[in-house]
């Protein structure tokens, strides 16, 4: 795997036994739903052994969406990095790197959307500071852009946050055995954002 596709390549999370039950368990049951005894039998731990690692059922929230996040961010980065400079290619990259998160951490992306009302505040106010600068990665290609004449959008900070939820809303839907493969969805999904910013040529 080289540094220019390791961006797209997936393998299965590698997440401790206690984040890994408690991805699963969020996800079935909700943040609220699931207690600390739930955890410890997913983990095959006890109750004071899942406690030696964390100090409440809040902090492995707060752990596993920031593991969560940060792997959006690293990809994402990756992606940009790897991508020809000019504003068309390095939207393309992002958008996609954003959509094949979507897909293939589809349970931790809903359990990141689903529990952010769920992290107390201290806790929500440093997620959404990871949040907002994986939006700001995208608001600055698109407005590279917009003044680079490749993008013709008159609101470019709007396009941003309409690309922005469209990947995430993917989480909600996707199947790996649904009928569109992963390629095709890819590229529908891509003439939709392009088409959002104004890319010359492009319909939805």
């Amino acid at each position: 795997m080289s540094a220019q596709t390791a961006w797209r390549e997936y393998e299965e999370q590698d997440l401790s036994n206690i984040l890994g039950a408690a991805l699963q368990a969020f996800f079935e049951h909700g943040y609220h739903g699931t207690t600390t005894r739930d955890l410890a039998r997913r983990s095959g731990l006890s109750v004071p052994g899942v406690y030696h690692y964390y100090p409440s059922k809040q902090d492995i929230l707060f752990d596993l969406m920031n593991v969560i996040i940060d792997e959006l961010l690293d990809r994402s980065k990756q992606a940009l990095a790897a991508a020809p400079g000019d504003p068309r290619a390095q939207f393309d990259a992002l958008v996609e790197s954003l959509l094949r998160f979507h897909m293939y951490r589809r349970i931790g992306a809903t359990v990141s959307t689903a529990e952010l009302r769920s992290l107390e505040p201290e806790n929500r106010q440093r997620y959404v500071a990871k949040r907002d600068e994986q939006q700001r990665m995208l608001d600055r290609v698109i407005l590279d852009g917009v003044q680079e004449n490749a993008f013709a959008t008159p609101y470019p900070k709007d396009a941003s946050r309409a690309i922005a939820s469209m990947c995430v809303g993917v989480a909600s839907w996707y199947r790996p055995d649904g009928s569109l493969p992963v390629e095709a969805l890819l590229e529908r999904y891509a003439t939709i954002a392009r088409s959002i910013v104004g890319i010359p040529g492009e319909t939805a």
